[in-house]
C-alpha cells in the first residue's frame, strides 16, 4: 500500500543528493574542499548532500565543475527539475490565484480516459456545485492568503463537469461517508450538493461508491488521490500536490483503489447513504 504521499518526492530528492555525493567521492574530495571550489559555505554542501535543500541549476553545474564532471551536469539538472515538478506546493502554484491551476487540471482531465478517485475529505471537483465549490475555495483562499480570484476559479472548476457528459470519459469514485457529512457552506448549499450527487449517480460515465461508517477496514483511510489512466497519480496534501509517476507506485495506488472499492457500497446502498446525509441536514 502507498506510504506517505510525499515519500516519492523526498525519495527522488535523496536520489539526486546521492548522485552528487558520489561525484564528490569519485573526485576524491570532501565536503569542505567542494564548498571552497564552489564558493559557498560548507553548511550548504551538507544540506544538499542530506537532501535538506534542493540544489538550483547553477548549484548543480558548479558542483559538477568542482568534481571534474561537467559532462553529467545536464542530466542532473534535468533530473532535479523533474523532482521539483513532482512536488507542487499550493502556495507556489496558486500565488497569483487559483484559476490558472484549475484550467491546467481541466486539460489533464480532457486527455484522461479513466479517472479513479478516492476522497476522504471533500467532494471531487467534477461533482461539485457552484455554491459548494465557492464555499470550499473561499476557505482555501483564506487559509493560503493568495489573491482572490475565487469567482473565476469556481467557473473553471465547474467547467470540468462537462467531461461527465462528453468525450467518452469514465469516472470511478470512492468516497468515505464522512465526505457526505462534512458541511461545506450553509446547510442549504450542502443539501444542494448532496442532491447533485444523487443526480449524477445514474450517469453511465460514473461509478460512485461510498465506504460506510463502521465498515471493516482492509485499507486504512488515505489522503485524497486521483489516478489518471495508468500514467500518474496526484495525491493531495494540506500544503502540496504530489505527482507520482513511478510504475511501482502507480501499481500500489491502483491496488489500494481496488481495495477501497471492495469496501464501498454502490447503487441503491450508496443512494441510501447520500439520502441519509441529506435528511440529517433538516
Amino acid at each position: 500500500m502507498p506510504a506517505s504521499p510525499s515519500s516519492s518526492a523526498q525519495a527522488a530528492r535523496r536520489a539526486v543528493a546521492s548522485r552528487l555525493r558520489e561525484l564528490m567521492l569519485d573526485a576524491g574530495i570532501l565536503g569542505q574542499e567542494l564548498s571552497v571550489r564552489c564558493g559557498w559555505h560548507e553548511s550548504k554542501t551538507s544540506r544538499i548532500i542530506n537532501a535538506k535543500m534542493s540544489p538550483s541549476d547553477a548549484d548543480i553545474r558548479a558542483w559538477c565543475a568542482a568534481c571534474g564532471a561537467d559532462d553529467q551536469a545536464a542530466d542532473l539538472v534535468a533530473t532535479a527539475r523533474a523532482v521539483e515538478s513532482m512536488y507542487l506546493e499550493w502556495r507556489r502554484i496558486q500565488r497569483n490565484g487559483m484559476r490558472k491551476a484549475q484550467e491546467t487540471i481541466n486539460a489533464l482531465y480532457e486527455r484522461t480516459a479513466l479517472t479513479r478517485v478516492y476522497v476522504s475529505n471533500v467532494v471531487p471537483g467534477f461533482f461539485q456545485t457552484p455554491a459548494y465549490a465557492t464555499a470550499l475555495m473561499r476557505t482555501i483562499r483564506h487559509f493560503q492568503g493568495h489573491p482572490d480570484d475565487v469567482t473565476e476559479a469556481v467557473a473553471a472548476r465547474i467547467a470540468r463537469s462537462r467531461f461527465l457528459y462528453e468525450g467518452g470519459h469514465r469516472f470511478a469514485v470512492v468516497m468515505e461517508e464522512s465526505v457526505l457529512r462534512h458541511r461545506i457552506g450553509s446547510s442549504a448549499e450542502m443539501a444542494d450538493q448532496l442532491e447533485h450527487l444523487l443526480a449524477v449517480l445514474p450517469l453511465a460515465s460514473v461509478s460512485l461508491g461510498v465506504i460506510p461508517f463502521g465498515a471493516e477496514r482492509t485499507v486504512w483511510p488515505l489522503e485524497a488521490f486521483y489516478l489518471h489512466d495508468d500514467e500518474h497519480v496526484m495525491v493531495e496534501t494540506l500544503t502540496a500536490g504530489i505527482d507520482v509517476t513511478q510504475p511501482r507506485e502507480l501499481a500500489d495506488y491502483a491496488r489500494a483503489f481496488a481495495g477501497l472499492t471492495r469496501m464501498a457500497v454502490h447503487g441503491n446502498e450508496a443512494r441510501k447513504l447520500i439520502a441519509s446525509a441529506l435528511a440529517a441536514l433538516g
